[in-house]
């Protein structure tokens, strides 16, 4: 039963993943009326929220925009940083909302960011640990309950992640719209994008669920 789970959740990771791509594709093609780019929206979203410490810089590769609350950069992928289109438009601001949610002290960011260094070293580890600890199941099954221990704080973290992520995209979207930065098909454009990126981390949210109650059904199973 629990290789059928993993099987309808990786089928929807990849359905996900297709068609996130696939509205990308279609977006950038839906160019802004207004003729900003990705860069120019990020700049003015993060000045109309008062917020004037944050650097926008291009980074290489393609799906890479991320921002980082370390050094606060918000780090746009080359196609978005240059862009003039929805997608760009959308990612733009959805970074962007993730440095509004650290300069407010957005209380699911703060989590997560205190579990990051703990996620790191769990990351690390629960690969072997998990693998030693089902070969090791009936002589020293504490191994494989140390593994568990170590994945649910990667669980915790990817369920941590989700609030985190739609907030960002609801800040975007009503930025977006109250100042006007799009019209109404390119604000639709930006909404679906936008929609189906969230649902890939809801996706690997549920395939870590899932992973999760596989090896505990293995180490619960050890009794029977």
């Amino acid at each position: 039963m629990n290789f059928i789970l993993m099987g309808i959740i990786m089928l929807a990771s990849w359905y996900v993943g297709w068609q996130l791509k696939n509205k990308f594709e279609k977006y950038s093609k839906v160019h802004l009326s207004n003729g900003l780019s990705g860069a120019q929206i990020a700049q003015k979203m993060l000045h109309d929220h008062g917020i004037y410490d944050v650097k926008v810089i291009s980074t290489p590769g393609r799906l890479t925009d991320h921002y980082n609350p370390m050094d606060k950069t918000v780090n746009l992928s080359e196609a978005v940083y240059n862009q003039r289109n929805a997608a760009a438009a959308a990612v733009a601001a959805h970074e962007v909302g993730h440095a509004v949610q650290h300069a407010t002290a957005y209380k699911w960011l703060t989590m997560r960011s205190k579990l990051v260094p703990i996620v790191n070293i769990s990351s690390s580890l629960v690969t072997w640990v998990l693998i030693g600890g089902v070969l090791m199941l009936n002589t020293f099954p504490q191994l494989l309950l140390i593994g568990i221990v170590l994945f649910a704080v990667t669980t915790l973290f990817s369920i941590i992640t989700l609030p985190v992520e739609y907030d960002a995209s609801n800040r975007a979207l009503a930025w977006l719209k109250k100042e006007n930065m799009v019209n109404q098909r390119e604000y639709a454009g930006a909404a679906d994008s936008l929609k189906w990126a969230a649902r890939t981390y809801l996706v690997a949210a549920l395939s870590s669920i899932g992973t999760l109650l596989y090896y505990l059904m293995i180490y619960m199973g050890r009794r029977e």
